[in-house]
């Protein structure tokens, strides 16, 4: 069986605690992880070289990155006393978390072109400034000085299991000069262990890394005793950390596809964009679609969608077939699929897509658990369901007069908005509570990766401070 170790600077340590991941759909053990507590965190962290990247220019870390990108995709690395290849790393890698294989390649092909392409997505985050600026701590710009420090000397991440893709956004780290320390997810620890083995083999120093496979409380010990650091969750895990700027926080997304007056009569022209929206990549991320907001017609969209979405079935991972992940945590399937039931009770919605497909969203096919696409009709936005989100191809429709969509749809990470009005798009650009916006049919899941998400990981880690220099006569 393969054992997962805790990388201490870079170098392997086998715990006396470990747990194994397994199968999702056989239950056979598949892998033993060994586990790090609380104190071992404390302490590699405290020692670690936070100026152990500084000895690099901008321009030989974006070269490590593109190299460690070629190195992801097409070589064998460590995993433990064993080497993986990139087909077996994506085998075990639907098998422990239960994603599509189809899926997991497609993940992947996103951490790829984050790191090949890691220019764009620096010259998104810095807003274009010549990047050599991080070598010397200042530089001209535009005719000015302009100076950054960093202060974030070393970068934490709390990492989750449901999609391997969110890994594109700490890897950026290495590039800004912060050495990091990770907290994998409990099924998914393949994805970060091997961008990290990526990054040794392009030259990358080991003691830049601690990855650090650990329970709730070593989770939070990191987050404390980093400088800054990003965490994922749901809604009960970030809260805590709410108030704390050191932590940049990824909970959910409550993303949405918003419709204007002027354009709401042609929704049939966009069911694609929003179907997309809603069910790519298994439902599992936070931009994809969880509400659909409209002055009228909610109905006649959600059927619409419904008939497309209702067709999905559940297929082993390995299908190509296979569009919905299986939950390796079968129980977590059953208790979202009770909430969302029980809040059916309440007047005023209507799940659409059981009547399409005949069936009960809860699939139970041996030891897999799947749930199908569910796309509720909202007459108004104070059901329970109206803003929902859940960790499946989950979609309320719901009908709101134009004026007050803004203000009801609440916190939006990713808002496609289907509209001319020069007015209503103004309102949609002052909205504090959208942090991405689409103007037009472009799906909530499509990113532009020379623009922020979630947060901007440069301001994150860096902080600007005024500078002069004397110059000689």
């Amino acid at each position: 069986m393969l054992h997962i170790p805790i990388l201490r600077n870079g170098k392997t340590y086998e715990s006396m605690d470990k747990v194994t991941i397994v199968d999702h759909a056989s239950g056979d053990p598949v892998a033993q992880v060994s586990m790090a507590n609380s104190g071992l965190i404390v302490r590699d962290v405290d020692r670690m070289d936070d100026r152990c990247l500084e000895r690099f220019s901008m321009s030989e870390l974006l070269g490590m990155c593109r190299k460690a990108a070629d190195i992801y995709l097409n070589e064998k690395l460590p995993v433990g006393d064993t080497k993986q290849s990139f087909d077996d790393y994506i085998a075990i890698l639907s098998a422990t978390t239960g994603m599509p294989v189809k899926h997991c390649r497609t993940n992947a092909q996103k951490i790829h072109r984050v790191l090949s392409e890691i220019e764009v997505v620096l010259r998104g985050l810095t807003r274009g400034f010549d990047l050599s600026i991080l070598d010397k701590g200042y530089g001209e710009h535009q005719g000015g000085t302009l100076s950054y420090f960093r202060e974030g000397r070393i970068f934490g991440a709390v990492l989750p299991s449901n999609s391997p893709g969110v890994h594109g956004l700490w890897v950026p780290a290495i590039a800004l000069k912060a050495p990091v320390a990770i907290k994998p997810g409990r099924e998914e620890p393949w994805s970060p262990l091997r961008i990290i083995q990526s990054f040794i083999a392009a030259g990358i120093p080991e003691e830049a890394f601690g990855f650090y496979p650990t329970d709730h409380g070593g989770a939070a010990e990191l987050l404390r005793v980093t400088d800054r650091s990003m965490l994922f969750g749901d809604a009960n895990t970030t809260k805590r950390w709410a108030n704390d700027p050191r932590v940049e926080l990824h909970g959910p997304g409550y993303s949405k596809v918003v419709f204007g007056e002027d354009m709401v009569d042609d929704w049939e022209n966009y069911i694609d964009v929003i179907a997309t929206s809603v069910a790519a990549n298994g439902g599992r991320s936070c931009i994809n679609a969880s509400g659909v907001w409209a002055p009228r017609h909610g109905r006649e969209i959600a059927q619409a969608l419904a008939d497309r979405l209702g067709k999905v079935e559940a297929f082993p991972a390995s299908d190509d077939r296979a569009e919905v992940a299986a939950f390796a945590n079968t129980a977590f399937a059953a208790r979202m699929s009770e909430v969302i039931d029980a809040e059916l009770r309440a007047e005023g919605a209507e799940d659409l897509t059981e009547a399409v497909r005949g069936a009960p969203r809860l699939v139970k096919q041996g030891r897999c658990h799947y749930l199908l696409p569910t796309v509720i009709h909202c007459c108004n936005d104070e059901h329970s369901l109206a803003n929902r989100e859940f960790l499946f191809p989950y979609v309320s429709v719901v009908e709101c007069p134009q004026e007050r969509i803004i203000s009801a749809i609440g916190s939006t990470l990713v808002c496609t908005a289907l509209t001319n009005d020069t007015a209503f798009r103004q309102k949609l650009m002052a909205a504090e509570n959208i942090d991405r916006l689409n103007f037009g049919a472009i799906p909530t899941i499509q990113l532009a990766w020379d623009q922020p998400h979630e947060g901007n990981l440069f301001e994150h880690l860096y902080r600007q401070r005024a500078f002069q220099v004397e110059h000689a006569a």
